[in-house]
């Protein structure tokens, strides 16, 4: 439902040579047995139009179906293409946790704007007590466009505020965000690493390209993601949250210390993980991932 929404949105705003990349297809939806659910997520996506009130216009089951299958294109270096994860961190978004809407554009493969809607994330810090906003405000979008900052603005539509990334140096006071899920990152490999660094916080563990958006405003200083060996990065997991962090200050590389790189098709082609944090602390934090990795990988 998300990604059609997202899709017929973008298609009617841009639909000039319009190409989208995004995760889901219509396959299972078409199915024998498929029918009920199709109807269901057709009703939501025109309730949702309905209410929005921009588009006076009511989608057909088919309709609905086509839209999610628009985001079938490859990606790559020429062109303009938009770039949808339309619910990332499921399974952070069925345990009612932190989960996103990621939607980001490339222009002949470098990202040039990133949108993030994290519905559940609170408005005030991660690193706060209880981790809850005061009167439970939750929902942040943050937002970004190449060389103009980044800003997050509560999902209520009140007023934007710039955002930037810790400016933490020493990394004992600095604490890090990590995959819930563990076949997302190598938990024992993450904790070597902060060890090297000498971090004494616990790893904060979130679902999603929250973690993104709350790097970009300071609420932890580094983010790792070293997934285990065969697992293929998609560009939808990081696009958009590549340039929120980027724009807010902070430096995302994979582990070799090379940008990432989406001008490649889906996937991202990349050494060991990701790792994000400030300016400041990348050297450190580089130093640290090489000694780890070198460490596992003799000890095997």
């Amino acid at each position: 439902g998300s990604q059609a929404l997202v899709s017929f949105v973008l298609q009617q705003e841009f639909p000039d040579n319009f190409s989208l990349v995004a995760e889901e297809d219509s396959k299972d939806l078409r199915k024998d047995g498929g029918q009920e659910i199709v109807e269901r997520i057709t009703k939501l996506v025109n309730d949702s139009l309905t209410i929005d009130g921009s588009y006076n216009v009511t989608l057909s089951t088919e309709d609905v179906l086509k839209a999610i299958d628009n985001g079938r294109s490859e990606g790559g270096s020429q062109g303009r293409h938009w770039v949808l994860d339309p619910i990332d961190g499921t399974k952070g978004f069925l345990r009612g946790d932190q989960y996103a809407i990621a939607l980001a554009l490339l222009d002949g493969g470098k990202v040039v704007l990133g949108v993030l809607a994290c519905p559940n994330l609170p408005l005030t810090s991660l690193s706060d007590a209880g981790r809850h906003s005061p009167n439970n405000k939750v929902g942040c979008l943050f937002f970004a466009v190449v060389g103009g900052g980044t800003y997050m603005q509560p999902l209520d539509g009140s007023s934007a505020v710039k955002v930037q990334v810790s400016a933490v140096e020493n990394p004992e006071e600095a604490s890090f965000f990590e995959s819930y899920e563990a076949a997302h990152s190598m938990h024992d490999l993450s904790s070597l690493i902060a060890q090297k660094l000498g971090v004494k916080a616990p790893p904060v563990r979130i679902d999603s390209q929250a973690k993104y958006g709350a790097l970009s405003r300071g609420d932890g200083a580094i983010y790792l993601r070293l997934p285990h060996k065969g697992y293929r990065e998609k560009i939808w997991d990081h696009a958009a949250g590549c340039i929120v962090v980027s724009e807010a200050g902070g430096v995302v590389t994979d582990a070799a210390g090379q940008p990432l790189d989406f001008s490649k098709g889906k996937y991202l082609d990349l050494d060991t993980g990701i790792i994000v944090t400030n300016q400041k602390l990348m050297p450190l934090l580089f130093n640290a991932v090489r000694k780890s990795i070198q460490e596992k990988a003799s000890s095997l």
